[in-house]
């Protein structure tokens, strides 16, 4: 079937919506901008889903051929039917979200990336069990040959995209262990899966369509592509889970793409190219933070070869200092700089009020406080950045890595709530060590360390004992974060 000519203002309008996306993800770069770019973002997304609907979907019954461009709409789907599926989208997301906690942050952001890979499946299946519907069809009644390239890879990333964010999803969650889970000869399992879904998708490029084979070639396309999102995400360890949780954001960025093409739709593909590139480009930058190739990462992450400090066995006993809330209530209240280095802890017993509270009675005694940073803290990107923002903590006291590091070795104390690997010295010094080359703060710098976790067993995400525990100058906090901070703050009162 033969496109219409799509109306200017369509255009003009995709193209409004493509600038706030861009706007979004400049407001997105920084705490202190976030806002705003999630405004852009809400407007732009608005702009393009009533343009689409307005462009695409018929008032009443089935759509008039010389007002409307057939592109996805089926002959009895009307605008009623769109805003009733909308609707429940709607409430679903609207109620998720009041409820979720800021713990669960993460597990939902990659929730959101199974739907979006799921989405990406399910319409490219729905393309090629009615490509006329989607106006894919040349004049001999085969599926353009661009056509069955955007398809077939859109079914593919997608299908990647939604079970490898599912299995980031129990990870998270605590429902399979964060561990790595190592399959003998991975790498080539892996690759050989990946070259299988590649000839697959060129025999069915290739293939006549209509013929026997094409509907199993596109069946097995989907499964093999299912499995190897399965396979690639399982052997990642927990303190990969950041890197992860971007890398599948931008899959799902480029499944959307993919469909873009498909649908003829030029905000999707504006909207999946920027997602895509965006989150390839985070990806990047926080491998680099942990010192490590992001081949490195998607090929088994920390703790794929490991046999060492963070595996079974009895370990070693060793002295450590057990300090209270009353001694780093006087040895903070006494201090000239303070630095925190907040932790998925934190996040685990939403402590960052209380903290918050804490770092304004500091102030009130005269102490210098800052926050530490690290990219990969917490479950996904910024998450100690959210959680700290949610708390109102000035956007000036928060500093990354690079920009604080040196100050440990000035600093009075060191804090540290709910933090391990991020701080854990065994990253510069220990080989054997799975978390080996990963930059981590110099706290072992500081004069004094307070350290907040629950008990002397936990090893962190990455399983690994922290020498840090038992330094000379480290008292242990041993309790949840929140009730130890409240504590604290009722001592600074007195």
């Amino acid at each position: 079937m033969e496109a219409h000519a799509v109306n200017p203002w369509v255009a003009v309008a995709y193209l409004i919506a493509g600038v706030c996306f861009i706007l979004a993800l400049r407001g997105l770069s920084s705490p202190a901008t976030s806002r705003s770019g999630n405004r852009y973002g809400m407007i732009g997304m608005t702009i393009a889903v009533l343009t689409t609907l307005l462009t695409h979907v018929p008032v009443l019954g089935p759509p008039d051929p010389d007002l409307l461009v057939e592109i996805w709409v089926f002959d009895k789907v009307t605008i009623v039917e769109i805003l009733a599926a909308i609707a429940i989208g709607a409430i679903i997301g609207l109620t998720t979200a009041r409820r979720i906690a800021m713990t669960a942050m993460p597990q939902l952001v990659a929730a959101f990336h199974s739907l979006v890979g799921l989405a990406a499946v399910l319409v490219g299946l729905a393309a090629w069990l009615n490509p006329g519907a989607f106006g894919i069809l040349d004049d001999a009644g085969q599926i353009f040959l661009p056509s069955r390239i955007e398809m077939s890879l859109g079914i593919a990333i997608g299908a990647i995209t939604f079970s490898g964010s599912v299995i980031a999803f129990l990870k998270l969650n605590g429902n399979m262990s964060g561990a790595p889970i190592l399959l003998p000869a991975r790498h080539v399992i892996n690759f050989g899966v990946l070259a299988a879904i590649i000839g697959l998708i060129g025999a069915y490029v290739l293939s006549d369509a209509g013929g026997p084979g094409e509907g199993l070639l596109i069946v097995w396309i989907t499964l093999a592509a299912f499995a190897v999102g399965f396979l690639l995400i399982i052997p990642i360890g927990g303190a990969d889970m950041p890197v992860v949780v971007s890398m599948l954001n931008s899959y799902s960025g480029w499944a959307a793409a993919a469909m873009g093409f498909t649908l003829h739709n030029t905000a999707m593909i504006i909207t999946g190219a920027l997602v895509g590139s965006s989150g390839a480009i985070l990806s990047y930058i926080m491998c680099k933070a942990m010192n490590r190739s992001f081949i490195s990462v998607i090929a088994g992450g920390f703790g794929a070869d490991a046999g060492g400090a963070g595996e079974g066995g009895a370990k070693e006993q060793r002295p450590w200092k057990r300090g209270s809330a009353e001694d780093a209530a006087f040895l903070m209240k006494e201090a000239e700089n303070v630095i925190i280095i907040p932790g998925y802890g934190m996040a685990v017993a939403q402590a960052q009020h209380a903290l918050r509270e804490m770092t304004d009675l500091l102030k009130e005694h005269g102490v210098n406080v800052k926050f530490a940073i690290h990219p990969v803290a917490g479950r996904m990107p910024g998450h100690m950045n959210v959680l700290l923002a949610e708390a109102s903590v000035p956007y000036d006291e928060v500093f990354e890595l690079e920009d604080i590091n040196s100050e440990f070795a000035q600093a009075d104390v060191a804090f540290i709530i709910g933090a391990n690997d991020v701080v854990n010295p065994a990253a510069k010094t220990d080989k054997s060590s799975p978390i080996y080359g990963m930059p981590v703060f110099d706290v072992d710098k500081a004069k004094t360390i307070f350290f907040i976790k629950r008990s002397m067993g936990g090893q962190g995400y990455a399983g690994v004992d922290n020498d840090v525990f038992y330094m000379d100058q480290t008292m242990m906090l041993l309790s949840d974060a929140k009730k130890m901070v409240e504590e604290i703050n009722k001592s600074l009162t007195d």
